[in-house]
């Protein structure tokens, strides 16, 4: 095990897990420790602390002393967050590589900048000061809209033991970000040693109400375009069972759905629909408020 606290660089960070102190963030280092040590990769722990506030009347600067207070106060969390890791990690096969990196700035800007040279960001859907009734803080959101690597969606109330048998869910729809997320989709599962469930769903389409074309017509359709997408990356990972879906849904509907079986859902961006630039989609941004599991999003052209 080995722990640090550096400068920001320009090597991989592996996994980068934000943390603040909120019930969130520590739900997402617990997911973020199970998750490096399944990929065997390295971890990184970062907290940002944000400019200094105005302390009394408009105009003032913080003082010098207050400035000491924050980074102290991020030094502790950051030392009790490496701790909170190691523990973790001793109970988990093989051997987490764990640093940390403590930064002043905008806490959003810094995370982009770290999303540059990760393998995956994982985020709490809320951070400190986060609205109750908000299902994703300002932090999370800009994140799984403009991070330049796969970011992981941890909510606070998910439900992280008891589902080492839960299946994957994927949706598929064909469009790049789909299959990037297809990609991830069959890593994860054959990880964990699970069933994959990969979803496809045709009813925002509309082809069905054209003359001539039938519900049979548009699910042979479904499942002749969800085997091919899925051909490829079951040569690459025969261990890995697949349970398909073809349905005539709306697609985060068909996803949610199966996601209340689930231990993580992985979407892609945007879908086929998308338009060129387009940051999130519907049906991605519908999964991510509408489940309680752990959500990848995924990027693709």
């Amino acid at each position: 095990m080995m722990t640090a606290q550096s400068e920001h660089t320009s090597h991989n960070h592996g996994i980068v897990v934000a943390v603040d102190g909120s019930s969130p963030a520590d739900d997402a280092l617990t997911w973020a420790v199970r998750e490096a040590a399944l990929r065997a990769t390295p971890l990184t722990l970062v907290h940002v602390v944000p400019p200094p506030m105005v302390l009394s009347w408009p105009g003032t600067p913080a003082t010098p002393g207050f400035t000491d207070w924050q980074r102290e106060e991020g030094e502790k969390l950051l030392k009790g967050a490496i701790e909170t890791a190691e523990k973790l990690a001793t109970d988990l096969p093989g051997t987490v590589s764990i640093t940390s990196e403590m930064f002043f700035g905008g806490i959003i800007s810094t995370l982009m900048e770290m999303s540059e040279d990760a393998d995956l960001l994982v985020v709490g859907c809320r951070g400190v000061g986060a609205m109750s009734r908000a299902v994703l803080g300002s932090v999370s959101s800009a994140m799984v809209h403009h991070a330049r690597c796969p970011v992981a969606v941890i909510h606070d109330d998910t439900p992280l033991d008891g589902l080492a048998d839960a299946p994957v869910v994927v949706g598929v729809d064909g469009s790049p970000a789909s299959e990037a997320a297809t990609a991830i989709a069959f890593d994860e599962a054959s990880r964990r040693g699970v069933v994959l469930v990969s979803v496809h769903a045709w009813s925002d389409t509309a082809a069905i109400e054209y003359p001539g074309i039938t519900y049979e017509t548009m699910q042979g359709l479904g499942e002749e375009v969800l085997g091919e997408r899925l051909a490829g990356w079951s040569e690459r990972y025969p261990d890995v069972e697949v349970r398909r879906v073809v349905a005539c849904d709306r697609p985060a509907h068909q996803i949610l759905e199966e996601a209340e079986k689930a231990q993580l859902v992985v979407v892609g961006s945007h879908g086929r629909g998308g338009f060129t630039g387009m940051l999130l989609g519907s049906v991605s941004t519908k999964v991510i408020h509408g489940t309680k599991v752990p959500v990848i999003v995924a990027r693709g052209g």
